[in-house]
């Protein structure tokens, strides 16, 4: 197996940053889950709030708890571990398209044309897995993802040293919690990671000439500034990169039923930031492709697409109708009138 990525490893990778319970577990199983669980810090829960005064606390059952590393180390150590595995990896090689051909009047992927600067090469595979994210040049290029019109969110992100703790919800673990502060015009998501550091990212609906997005560190600090519950928390703290913008960041794909080709992670269409589980599809979702190329290069392509979309669509279908419906309604949730606490262990 070969891998090619445009990048060279390790590189930054804009991320909340925490790997959630359901995702460790699947690491775990797949055994690469012994390096994050030492690195990583423990997350013990999640702890949301609203306009109003509303604070929601989710604390994890006994025994279980998330990690929080930042996607840079994560994805290094994931690569590592695949060529430990055998797959050969080859850096800085950007995957321009795919190559079809027409075999007995029926449409097959055999390879990839891969390079940069108008100069391309051409890798045979009997298997093609793109997974080459939510701006897939595979995807795009087939014609079968999109940016919807609703919703047009961008996401601002970076780093902190010295944000203040969150304090008065749980003060004996609440420094190992994940937060998600959801406002009229945005939501902020908060985690403390590895060597005293913060990853604070701002998502809002935003158009890509919004002068807001020239901008993005004092966009973010403006938004965190103006906060009642991280204004004091970002007072000492001090910006240790430059802000990284990310957008339109919803993407819908209709997936090619090409022989040849399989879809997985964000290039399979984008899971809106809020709801956390974008590593946990991005793991089942590598993990059922490499079992459908296994079960295509066994017994051939026949019913492999359809086998293998069964787990995303059971999983992800109603939550995206959610999603979609919230979206049309309005952007963001409304906290309630009444200021109140609730905590479900």
């Amino acid at each position: 197996m070969r891998i090619v990525d445009r990048a060279a490893f390790p590189r930054d990778k804009l991320c909340g940053d925490t790997i959630n319970p359901g995702t460790l577990g699947m690491l775990r199983r797949l055994g690469v889950a012994e390096e994050i669980e030492r690195r990583g810090l423990p997350v013990g829960g999640m702890v949301l709030t609203g306009e109003r005064g509303v604070t929601i606390e989710g604390c994890y059952p006994v025994g279980v708890s998330g990690r929080a590393m930042v996607r840079r180390d994560l994805d290094w150590l994931l690569l590592r571990q695949a060529v430990a595995a055998g797959c050969q990896f080859e850096p800085g090689a950007p995957v321009q398209r795919v190559v079809v051909a027409d075999e007995s009047g029926r449409r097959k992927v055999t390879g990839v044309a891969v390079g940069g600067g108008g100069r391309a090469r051409t890798i045979a595979a009997r298997v093609v897995i793109a997974a080459d994210g939510r701006r897939s040049a595979i995807a795009f290029g087939l014609g079968v993802a999109r940016h919807p019109a609703r919703p047009r969110r961008w996401a601002v992100g970076a780093y902190f040293a010295d944000f203040a703790p969150l304090m008065g919800v749980v003060p004996a673990v609440s420094a190992s919690f994940g937060e998600m502060h959801v406002r009229r015009n945005c939501y902020i998501g908060v985690a403390r990671i590895p060597d005293g550091l913060t990853n604070v990212c701002l998502v809002k609906p935003s158009r890509p000439a919004d002068p807001d997005l020239r901008d993005p560190a004092a966009l973010l600090l403006r938004e965190l500034a103006h906060d009642p519950v991280l204004r004091d928390r970002v007072a000492a703290a001090r910006l240790v990169n430059a802000p990284v913008v990310l957008g339109p960041l919803a993407v819908d794909v209709t997936a090619p039923l090409l022989d040849g080709l399989l879809l997985a992670g964000d290039a399979a269409g984008f899971i809106d930031p809020m709801t956390g589980d974008g590593l946990r599809f991005a793991v089942r979702g590598g993990e059922l492709a490499a079992e459908a190329a296994l079960d295509a290069l066994a017994n051939g392509w026949s019913g492999v697409h359809a086998r293998s979309g069964r787990w995303w669509r059971r999983r992800a279908a109603s939550r995206r109708r959610r999603w979609a419906a919230a979206s049309r309604r309005r952007p963001f949730a409304r906290s309630s009138r009444t200021p109140a606490t609730a905590r479900s262990r």
